[in-house]
């Protein structure tokens, strides 16, 4: 588990000072898979660099299975620091060495003799589906291949942790997804625990379990994937979950209602009941709707009419029906 309790980040500079992280809690669980996100600046990457101290915190703790990163001795550091991988969205490759020799480095790091390097490295180059590209040189992959070597190389050591820092931001959607369904299965195969950081509500979605918003160096929320998806409380997490430059054209009607789907919720077509009960129109501005962990969730945005008379008589139908909803501007 880690535990990271009151977290402060501060870059001093003869001009001024920069607060990258301020008072951070957070608590990641053995075996799931964790996301944070955030916009460009929000502090995401400076966080995950705090979580195997690549960056030193100006105040508070980071715990690794009970230990304090910032208490340990450089050696019992070092050695920690094994059980915690890292995959980077510029891949971070050795262009001269091979893709084999690549896997190999942490080992030969590590002191491994050549031979168990090297069947290692093999393993983990079978797992990413990469054994036969052994001998080739990065400059002979695609984008996806290259990410798919760094995993197999960050997974060398066997760690318990790995993260995976913007680490698809510059894949196409295709390989994005691939490469996701790949951490996926690491997760439940070798149960390695994974954090992800990401500016991209779509990688939470298809892979994540829980996910804290982080917004101006703060947590401006946390929770489970579907729960915050469903219901953001936060303002940042509501331009992520809906990005402002999707934002519907100005319209002459009424109040505008998002309703949420919840899982429970979202079989049935529940729009045309309200609009046949009411017998009122309604105009439906935005929707979307997301498969987490098996279940539909989403959301509908509409827009009631200008008539005061038919859009009191579908808020009446909405307060007696089982969908959550609030009204948005």
């Amino acid at each position: 588990m880690i535990e990271i309790r009151h977290l402060n980040k501060t870059y001093h500079s003869a001009d001024k000072d920069i607060v990258a992280l301020e008072e951070i809690n957070l608590t990641i669980r053995d075996g799931e898979i964790f996301g944070i996100i955030g916009l460009s600046g929000a502090g995401k990457s400076t966080l995950v660099r705090c979580l195997n101290l690549l960056e030193q915190p100006s105040a508070g703790e980071v715990i690794v299975d009970g230990q304090s990163l910032t208490a340990l001795p450089r050696r019992e550091l070092l050695k920690l620091r094994r059980s915690i991988g890292m995959i980077f969205q510029s891949f971070n490759l050795l262009e001269q060495r091979s893709v084999l020799r690549n896997v190999c480095f942490p080992l030969e790091i590590a002191g491994a003799k050549g031979k168990e390097a090297r069947e290692r490295a093999m393993e983990l180059l079978a797992l990413v589906g990469l054994a036969d590209r052994a001998d080739a040189y990065p400059a002979q992959l695609s984008g996806g291949q290259k990410q798919r070597v760094a995993i197999a190389r960050a997974l060398a050591t066997r760690p318990k942790y790995l993260l995976c820092d913007e680490a698809t931001s510059a894949l196409d959607p295709t390989t994005t997804r691939s490469i996701l369904e790949l951490l996926r299965e690491i997760n439940e195969t070798l149960g390695v625990t994974i954090i992800v950081i990401t500016h991209e509500m779509k990688v939470i979605d298809q892979i994540c379990d829980r996910v804290a918003v982080i917004d101006h160096s703060r947590i401006a929320e946390e929770g489970k994937v579907s729960e915050v998806f469903t219901n953001p409380r936060s303002q940042i997490a509501r331009d992520l979950i809906i990005p402002r430059e999707r934002t519907v054209l100005e319209t002459e009607g009424g109040k505008r209602l998002r309703l949420t789907f919840d899982g429970e919720t979202t079989a049935g077509p529940h729009i045309a009941e309200m609009i046949l009960a009411c017998q009122a129109p309604v105009s439906i501005l935005q929707a979307s709707t997301k498969e987490l962990d098996g279940v539909i969730y989403g959301y509908t945005i509409i827009e009631l009419p200008k008539d005061p008379h038919q859009a009191e008589k579908i808020m009446i139908w909405l307060q007696s029906s089982e969908i959550p909803w609030k009204e948005v501007e």
